[in-house]
C-alpha cells in the first residue's frame, strides 16, 4: 500500500513537473522582445492604420446614409398611402354634399309648389 501510494505520488509530482516546464518554455515564447521599430516604420504603421481606421467608418457612414434612406422612403410612402386615403374621404363627402344638397333642393320645391294656390281652369 506505501509503495502504491509513492508511485501515485512520484507520477503526479513528474506530471506537474512536465506542466510546469511547458508553461515556463510557452511563456518565455510570449516575453521574447518583439523587433524594435523605427520612427519611420511606426509612422507608416500609423498611417496604414489610420487609412483603415477611415475605410471603416466611411463604410459605416454609407451603410447608416443607406439605412436613414431606405427608412425615409418608406416613411414617405406610408404617407403617401394615408394622403389617397384622405383624398377618397374628401371626395366621398363631397358627393355626399351634393347628394344632400339636390335632395334638399328637390324638397324646398316640392313645399313651394303645395304652398302656391291652383287656379283649375273652369269649363
Amino acid at each position: 500500500m506505501a509503495h502504491l501510494s509513492k508511485v501515485l505520488i512520484s507520477k503526479m509530482l513528474m506530471s506537474f513537473i512536465l506542466i510546469s516546464s511547458i508553461h515556463l518554455a510557452v511563456a518565455n515564447a510570449a516575453d521574447a522582445p518583439k523587433p524594435k521599430l523605427t520612427l519611420e516604420q511606426r509612422a507608416d504603421k500609423a498611417r496604414i492604420d489610420s487609412q483603415r481606421l477611415e475605410q471603416a467608418q466611411l463604410e459605416k457612414a454609407r451603410q447608416a446614409a443607406k439605412e436613414t434612406a431606405e427608412r425615409e422612403d418608406k416613411i414617405k410612402q406610408q404617407s403617401q398611402t394615408h394622403d389617397w386615403e384622405a383624398q377618397q374621404k374628401l371626395k366621398a363627402q363631397k358627393q355626399f354634399d351634393e347628394r344632400e344638397s339636390r335632395e334638399q333642393k328637390y324638397l324646398r320645391e316640392a313645399k313651394e309648389a303645395a304652398a302656391k294656390e291652383r287656379k283649375i281652369p273652369k269649363p
